[in-house]
Parts: structure tokens; sequence; C-alpha cells
């Protein structure tokens, strides 16, 4: 099958994303920069579209934001609060069992509206609409996000073939996390930003069922990476880092005008190196 969309996807993601980002629900970091911090991420490829499952946390509590890029760069996200994931994982198996029972595609056989098996979730003012449809291009799980209160509609569309590992995915995250969204300590530090030419440093300090750590992430254009650090190893990799700053810094002073290992870069230069080491 090629890449799947329910076609009714639209423009309607970019506004709600805008509308989030002015603080239309709990879960998104309506308040953005130091109060949020990224705890962990996973990307996941699934035919032509990539999704990435961001743990978050803000001063209201702990959340997932799922991001859907197609082909065509466009982007849609919806967010889910932990105990709201811990069902929508639930229900990727069973839709993933009746997915599997189905025969092959038959376009006499299709409803009206595509739609083969459908459920819902609700937590607090949002409600989340989950169909699993069929059209032209194959068979898809279409999740849909609302706000009681009004708002415009966000939506992703995992293809049929890959819920088993978005739910594998989701799952890891919250074995890790927990489907607590509120069991986090809330004094610990804020996270801090550094920008390096090209490139953005965060650090943020999350917590977890194994206790405290930092995560360092370096971000790029189209790169992202990260690792994370236990805090009982803070004081350590503090001074490894400090070490390694103490020896760059003293090879500056012993050879303060270059790198002296050019080879061809004459004997003026060469002999200066020398001089420069035997001190």
């Amino acid at each position: 099958m090629s890449d799947l969309g329910s076609g009714d996807e639209g423009s309607n993601s970019q506004k709600y994303h805008q509308g989030m980002e002015q603080g239309n629900t709990e879960y998104d970091p309506g308040q953005q920069g130091a109060m949020e911090q990224e705890l962990a991420t996973k990307m996941l490829q699934i035919q032509s579209k990539r999704f990435y499952l961001d743990v978050k946390q803000n001063r209201r509590g702990r959340f997932i934001k799922v991001a859907e890029i197609g082909a065509d760069g466009r982007r849609s996200q919806i967010f889910l609060a932990l105990s709201t994931a811990g069902e929508f994982r639930d229900h990727l198996s069973t839709f993933s069992d009746f997915y599997s029972s189905l025969g092959p595609p038959n376009p006499d056989s299709v409803p009206e509206d595509g739609k083969l098996k459908s459920e819902m979730m609700v937590k607090d003012n949002r409600r989340y609409y989950l169909d699993l449809k069929e059209n032209s291009r194959g068979r898809f799980l279409r999740v849909s996000q609302t706000i009681t209160r009004g708002g415009p509609r966000s939506q992703v569309a995992i293809p049929a073939q890959g819920m088993i590992e978005f739910r594998d995915a989701l799952t890891d995250l919250l074995d890790e996390f927990g489907c607590d969204e509120h069991a986090y300590k809330p004094d610990l530090p804020e996270g801090r930003h550094l920008h390096v030419d090209s490139k953005n440093f965060y650090f943020d300090v999350g917590q977890n069922n194994r206790g405290i750590y930092m995560r360092i992430s370096e971000v790029k254009t189209n790169f992202r990476t990260a690792i994370t650090v236990p805090e009982k190893i803070w004081p350590r990799f503090r001074d490894i880092l400090a070490d390694y700053c103490d020896k760059i810094k003293q090879n500056h002073a012993d050879q303060p005008l270059g790198n002296g290992t050019g080879g061809g870069g004459g004997g003026g230069s060469g002999g200066q190196s020398q001089d420069a080491g035997g001190k």
C-alpha cells in the first residue's frame, strides 16, 4: 500500500497548534520556554510518514505530543495526558487485532463513510475519536482530538500496518514514565539552552521511576540526538568534563600560535612548536 491519508486532515492541525500555543489545553506546553521540559522522544518511520512521540513536562504535569510528518512535509499533532496515552495504547491492541482479522481490501464492501471500527476516549474537556478507515489508498487509523468548549479539530493518521509498532513505542515510554501525568517532582531545576554556531543544546532535568536524570539534546535543522545522564553520576560526569577542559586549556597555553601539526607548514613553525614543547 502507498502512504495513507484520510483525505480530511486539512489545515486544521496548523490552526489547532496555534491554539494550543495560546494555552487551550491542559497538557500542551501553553507556557512555552523554560517551563517546558522534554523528557524523552521516539521516532517511527511508517511507510512514507514519520511520527515523533515526545514525553514533555510543564508546570501542570506530563503529557505526550504525537506529531505526524507526511511525505510532503505537512505536520499534524495531537496531545495526550499520560493516563489517556495508556488508554490509547490498549485501544491500539484492540484495533490491531481487528485489522488482522480483516480480509483483503474490497471496494464493494467498504461502508460509505469508510469506517471499519470506531472508539472514543474522554479526558476532562477533550474527546478523542479513533476510527479505523479504508479509502482508495489503504487502511489507516485516524485519531482526532477535539476540545468540548470549542476550538479546531486536530488529527493524525497512522497506517494500519504500523499500529503494532506505534503501540510498542508508546508502551516503552509509558513503562518508563508511568500513566500518572502528575507524578513528578515539581521543584526540579528549570531547563537550560545553549546556542553554538548552527547547533542548539538543551539541558533538561527530569524524573522517572528510576530516579532523577539530565537529558542533554543536540538539535540542528533536520537532526536531533540526546543522551541521558543519571543524577548519581553527575559529579563524575562534571569531573571528567572539567579535566578535559583543563587539558585543552593547557594545550592552548603551550601552543599559543596554532596546532603545530601541519607537517608541511614550514621550518619556522615546526621549530617554534618544538621550542614550546620543550618548555
